[in-house]
């Protein structure tokens, strides 16, 4: 084992908590639901940027590119002052839900360059301009923006001109589990020389101002008598003593993480000294803003320098619960340049080993950064629902409608723990089906972390008592896909091929919680006990021609073609564990042949076969559509071509010949089926006649619906762009899909980039773009089609080029495509930066990697949150398995 693989170790087998601190501080607190205790829920009103500096957060801190404990007692960030800023760079800055054009958007440039997963070595970047940044022209002109506009960006504005930037690197590199050394170098990229000011920033997250007479910690200037360096003294009740050492001769400046009451225009509090407190000193230059006592609960170490042109200046400073010996040559100890050297190094042996050496170069640094925007995710989440509604004693008492608000069924909901965030900026907060995917990726570095993400979400502090998951905080009731015992199941056996570690223990405790959300599925959304499910949302934001979130303006109900394909993929992700834990416990091939039964059961319902045309399969068309039932008995196939005819192809699974042979009780059961219930099975693809090496297959879409779909998939006029498959068809550029009802129209055209419409607040769009997670599950899903048809089955892709592939090759050719969003293409271009010509062509810009939320149907340029690392990162699978 490499150094790093041996802290993991250690990590997994708690004798060394290497995690303990890490990235787990947000990009963003303000505008959050749990910071809102407004009477209308207007989160992102509430709590603004602008105020964000001045009120102590309630739930959880944020910062740049800084680092806490997995507890958030204790914070680090570091910020910045280029002698313009109308106030100091503490935060990232971005317009909100109600500003944006399409919705919430960071802007700002940072990227996450690198990360170990146990974060024993990290390195952040920040673009920090020297002109002062533009807040007010990139709010106001967003806001006068219309939907069919592109968004105002940072670089648009001209400030990066002339590349009169800083670009700041934060480095962080563990010598022990409590040791950790610190380097910010600010790197001037400008024509002339320019000043700056860097804060390393100290805090403690405000613990003891919500009434429970919690213990509060200090922070002070500690005289050590050595020459070289400054320090800070911090006492915390659960981790007693430990130091901030800061080489050279900062100017140390101490506050209290403490709302600016005055600011706010409330009476005093109880202390004087503020969370603005050294902003409103230096910027504002009010002497009696910091505490002359040189005490408090937040401290910054602050060093001014003037950089010259092309060159660069760096701080140093040391984190650890130990004590340093007096040395003014190594005031930071002899140690401290071999130790960062030491982390680069086996940074370097640990990726190694993971990212195959048969990709390219430029490939191995995209996928590296891919896996570091993954682990720098990761983020403290705090929120109590029960607290937050009733609010805090000894505070104005919150309006009685937030006991019948957002979120006041699951007042059981306790989290305090570090999470996988989708974006943590855009979206800081989990989102249950989101985290599943993440966990594919987190898994090829630390697939314990992806374990313990998947266990939480069924822990009875977050799953429903009725078995529900959560969704995000927004509304934690939406009801997302059903992808948790996918992700479980194919962690497990990815950790089982890496490692050699069956952990059965974590997929039963995951099995016996998802029993209980797959019931909640049955009760709730298939209130007929038909088989064909409603599922609402489903995280498609606007797939569809209605906001399927609410009553249909039609009356009636719909039949959802790809909430009835993700249960019926839900009931064979579990068979697959069912019949994997029976290997070693037979009880569970009775469990097993329930599920197997059950998914007969929504075949039949999908196809209806028996009863002509009542299916959710057109023939005509041969895609799959949902059906609108009219109050007046009417039945409506909504034909739109989008991913909702392509998400039953997800509902596949292959069983192997000696998987039978050596479950004779589910055999038996199986067999039985076959002979007495004909009916049911003759609408499982396959499931009599043995495939490639015996095997049987359990599929809703038969070998000739395969071809179908995939006629339409593969066309590059349809569903087929460069860069993978779009989640609308091209066809509807042409031909929009219109239904009017009560003189009011509803239509779906194909829109390639940014969604022209308000639903989910605008800031998504599923008409149209290339989103990761369903072209993940098309290629997992064709690979599964390919072990039972074999190299004999084969379709033109693309359609009507006469190229014939095997559907391995199919699944090979759209990961390639996927793959090359973030590649150079024959021009050197990255089609993931599109039209952004500093991207494309700067040689301080071109190879940092964004992975966005999705990408344009057409061009393939990044589009939405951009460090939505989350889900885009399985880019990173993609590779890994390419390579091999």
């Amino acid at each position: 084992m490499n150094a790093e693989e041996i802290r993991l170790a250690q990590s997994r087998e708690r004798k060394a908590h290497w995690k303990r601190w890490g990235p787990y501080l947000s990009d963003r607190a303000w505008g959050t639901v749990r910071e809102d205790y407004s009477a209308d829920g207007s989160a992102w009103d509430y709590l603004s940027h602008d105020l964000s500096r001045s009120v102590a957060y309630r739930w959880n801190e944020d910062g740049l590119g800084g680092i806490c404990d997995r507890h958030q007692k204790i914070c680090f960030a570091p910020a910045f002052w280029n002698h313009k800023d109308s106030i100091l760079k503490e935060r990232l800055f971005g317009v909100t839900g109600t500003q944006g054009n399409h919705g919430e958007d960071v802007k700002e440039y940072y990227f996450y360059v690198d990360s170990t997963p146990t974060h024993s070595y990290m390195k952040f970047l920040y673009k920090y301009p020297q002109a002062a940044y533009p807040y007010a022209d990139l709010t106001n002109v967003n806001i006068r923006r219309g939907k069919h506009e592109s968004e105002y960006e940072l670089l648009d504005t001209g400030i990066f001109d002339e590349d009169r930037y800083f670009d700041i690197v934060v480095e962080y590199a563990k010598a022990s589990v409590e040791d950790i050394l610190v380097k910010i170098t600010a790197y001037n990229r400008g024509p002339e020389a320019a000043p700056i000011d860097l804060l390393p920033t100290v805090w403690f997250r405000n613990t003891w101002s919500w009434g429970d007479d919690a213990d509060r910690p200090t922070l002070r200037l500690e005289e050590d008598g050595a020459a070289g360096r400054k320090v800070i003294l911090l006492h915390e009740e659960s981790y007693g003593e430990r130091r901030l050492y800061c080489a050279g001769d900062p100017d140390l400046l101490f506050t209290d993480n403490e709302t600016n009451r005055h600011r706010l225009g409330m009476a005093p509090g109880a202390s004087q000294f503020c969370k603005d407190g050294v902003n409103r000193y230096l910027v504002g230059k009010h002497e009696d803003a910091v505490n002359p006592a040189r005490t408090g609960t937040k401290a910054a170490a602050h060093y001014t320098m003037t950089v010259e042109a092309g060159g660069s200046k760096s701080v140093t400073l040391r984190f650890t619960d130990g004590v340093l010996e007096a040395d003014a040559k190594y005031p930071l100890g002899v140690d401290f340049d071999d130790i960062f050297a030491a982390r680069i190094r086996e940074a370097d042996e640990f990726y190694a080993g993971v990212i195959p050496k048969t990709l390219s170069t430029d490939a191995q640094s995209v996928m590296r950064q891919a896996l570091a925007g993954m682990l720098w995710s990761k983020q403290f989440y705090h929120y109590e629902v029960q607290r937050w509604l009733e609010g805090d004693p000894g505070y104005s008492k919150l309006p009685r409608s937030r006991m019948e608000g957002r979120n006041h069924d699951w007042s059981h909901l306790y989290s305090a723990d570090v999470l996988s965030m989708p974006d943590k900026w855009e979206y800081p907060w989990f989102a249950a089906w989101d985290l599943a995917f993440h966990c594919i990726p987190l898994a090829l570095v630390d697939s314990e972390f992806s374990k313990d993400q998947l266990s939480l979400m069924v822990r009875e502090w977050y799953m429903h008592p009725n078995g529900q998951l959560p969704a995000y905080e927004w509304a934690m009731g939406d009801v997302n896909p059903p992808v948790h015992a996918w992700a479980a199941f194919r962690v497990y056996k990815m950790e089982e091929k890496r490692l050699g570690v069956s952990d059965r223990p974590f997929l039963e405790r995951v099995f016996h919680k998802l029993l209980l959300n797959f019931t909640w599925w049955v009760n709730r959304k298939d209130p007929e006990g038909r088989n064909v499910f409603q599922g609402g949302f489903l995280g498609l934001d606007n797939i569809g021609i209605f906001d399927r979130s609410r009553p249909l303006p039609t009356g009636g109900h719909l039949d959802q073609s790809d909430g009835t394909s993700w249960m019926a993929m839900f009931t064979l992700n579990l068979l697959a564990i069912a019949m994997e834990l029976a290997k070693e416990n037979p009880a569970y091939e009775d469990v097993a042949s329930k599920f197997w039964e059950h998914f007969l059961y929504i075949s039949e319902a999908m196809n209806s076969l028996g009863s002509e045309g009542e299916g959710l399969w057109d023939r005509e068309d041969g895609f799959f559509y949902d059906v609108l039932h009219l109050p007046d008995g009417r039945r409506m196939p909504v034909k739109i071509r989008s991913i909702v005819g392509l998400i039953p192809l997800f509902a596949v699974e292959t069983l192997e010949a000696d998987a039978l042979e050596n479950l004779a009780g589910f055999h038996r059961r199986m067999e039985w089926f076959v002979e007495h219930r004909p009916d049911l099975v003759r609408n499982v693809a396959c499931m009599e006649t043995p495939g490639t090496r015996e095997r049987r297959l359990l599929s809703i879409v038969s070998p000739s619906q395969l071809r179908a779909i995939l006629r339409v998939m593969l066309d590059e006029e349809e569903f087929l762009s460069p860069y993978g498959i779009r989640a609308v068809s091209r066809y509807h550029k042409d031909h929009p899909y219109i239904f009017e009802v009560d003189g009011v129209e509803h239509r779906v055209d194909y829109e390639p980039a940014e969604s022209s419409d308000g639903l989910f607040g605008g800031n998504s769009n599923w008409r149209g773009p290339i989103w990761m997670p369903i072209n993940y599950l098309i290629i997992e899903s064709l690979q599964k089609y390919h072990y039972y048809l074999g190299d004999d089955f084969k379709v033109e892709c693309p359609t009507g080029s006469g190229n014939m592939l095997t559907l391995w090759e199919v699944a090979a050719e759209l990961s390639h495509r996927l793959t090359h969003l973030f590649a150079h293409d024959e021009a050197g271009r990255r089609p993931v930066y599109g039209y952004a010509e500093k991207f494309q062509n700067d040689p301080h810009w071109k190879d940092l990697i964004l992975f966005y939320e999705y990408f344009h149907g057409d061009n393939g340029a990044g589009i939405g949150a951009s460090h939505q690392t989350g889900w885009t990162g399985l880019v990173a699978k993609l590779m890994q398995q390419s390579g091999e």
